[in-house]
């Protein structure tokens, strides 16, 4: 019986699990959008969000928490210097993944995998009146 065993195992055993979700982590640190294939995308979001609450408040004891989960000192000084104070406010949720059809080798589900960006940085906000026109 499965009981209690949460987690897609993706064709892997445990270590080489642990290590894709390693660089897959940092992969999306590094670059803040990846694409991968759609059931590698929603584990992703398990392991990658926890780290960015972790992030948000700066200590000594998170940033070695976050490193030893990534074993990456480029990628954990990201973290902590750009991806924490810009989700400071955010509850959670910091990851997106979209849909992008089938990958062209194989036809897997394929996903892209990316940081949320805020809701002010939408483009048209806040433009909601529209111009009236006189008549003469």
């Amino acid at each position: 019986m499965r009981h209690r065993k949460s987690g897609r195992k993706l064709n892997r055993n445990s270590p080489q699990r642990n290590a894709l979700k390693k660089s897959l982590a940092i992969s999306i640190i590094e670059h803040e959008s990846v694409k991968t294939t759609l059931a590698k995308a929603k584990e992703i979001r398990s392991f990658l969000e926890p780290l960015v609450t972790l992030a948000k408040e700066n200590t000594v004891a998170n940033q070695r928490l976050a490193y030893s989960r990534l074993q990456s000192k480029e990628a954990v000084a990201k973290l902590f210097d750009e991806l924490g104070p810009r989700y400071k406010n955010r509850p959670g949720g910091y990851l997106r993944v979209i849909k992008r059809g089938l990958r062209q080798g194989d036809k897997a589900p394929a996903a892209q995998i990316e940081f949320v960006t805020e809701e002010g940085a939408v483009e048209g906000e806040g433009e909601t009146e529209t111009p009236v026109e006189e008549t003469a």
